[in-house]
């Protein structure tokens, strides 16, 4: 690793490059496949993804491979992801009763939105969320509602680039973002209309912890037809700060106990 940077060539960077290659269809990706994919030979391939399959981080069919139960073992270990969503779920399904529509928790890697719950009910509309799945932090809501209190320098990083447009309606002018995010800090809630979906509208609110920082950002989405965000505003900021009243509690209880 240099510069922060981890080296493709090395044995975790081709391990990475051949995981990376799997789409979210789930769809099996045979040896010939994964090569084309990876830029990795094929005789690599096939010697790397049997170590996977012994490590249960991939699993083989006569159809080809497929990701493992294991790396969902894995991420489910992520201590901080772990106690968001332990503690997040209860307040998104009372969300869901309300709302009947598409409820997520996000949480902050980089640049970038992870989505790690996705609740729905029976006519939720259709978004490109999915588990583990990125989305850019302009477009979304929760992406949104994360930035603005991330702090300056994260804030002016993000800015600083250019920004994806996903749809006719993405906002990709640095200032009117920054008076977003503002208004973010203004009123406890993001809003995303069409951005990074058409068709698709969206209401964020930050979990955030004692210190102010965000740990994950709660969302009610659905169709711009039916939906109207600001109508509920108010259950997502509530639920939101649910999830971040008893993250504190447990903060105080593990500090207490140390």
């Amino acid at each position: 690793m240099a510069d922060g940077v981890l080296d493709e060539r090395s044995m975790l960077g081709r391990v990475m490059r051949l995981l990376d290659a799997f789409g979210s269809d789930g769809r099996p990706l045979g040896l010939s496949e994964l090569s084309r994919r990876t830029g990795i030979p094929k005789p690599t391939v096939h010697r790397i993804a049997g170590d996977l399959v012994l490590a249960r981080l991939l699993t083989a069919s006569p159809e080809g491979f497929r990701l493992g139960r294991g790396l969902f073992e894995l991420g489910m270990r992520a201590a901080a992801e772990r106690s968001v969503l332990e503690v997040a779920v209860p307040f998104m399904q009372d969300l869901l009763a309300r709302t009947q529509e598409t409820v997520h928790l996000g949480v902050l890697d980089g640049d970038e939105v992870v989505y790690i719950s996705k609740l729905g009910g029976h006519r939720q509309a259709s978004v490109p969320s999915r588990l583990g799945g990125r989305m850019p932090l302009h477009c979304t809501a929760i992406g949104k509602s994360l930035l603005a209190h991330s702090g300056p320098e994260a804030i002016d990083r993000v800015l600083s680039q250019p920004l994806e447009r996903r749809t006719r309606h993405t906002i990709v002018a640095p200032g009117l973002l920054r008076t977003q995010l503002e208004q973010v800090i203004e009123q406890g809630v993001a809003y995303e209309n069409e951005e990074s979906t058409l068709g698709v509208v969206c209401v964020a609110a930050p979990i955030l912890g004692v210190d102010g920082t965000p740990l994950g950002a709660i969302s009610a989405t659905g169709p711009a037809t039916r939906f109207r965000p600001s109508a509920h505003a108010t259950s997502v900021r509530a639920a939101a700060d649910g999830a971040a009243s008893i993250l504190a509690r447990r903060a105080q209880v593990q500090t207490a106990d140390s």
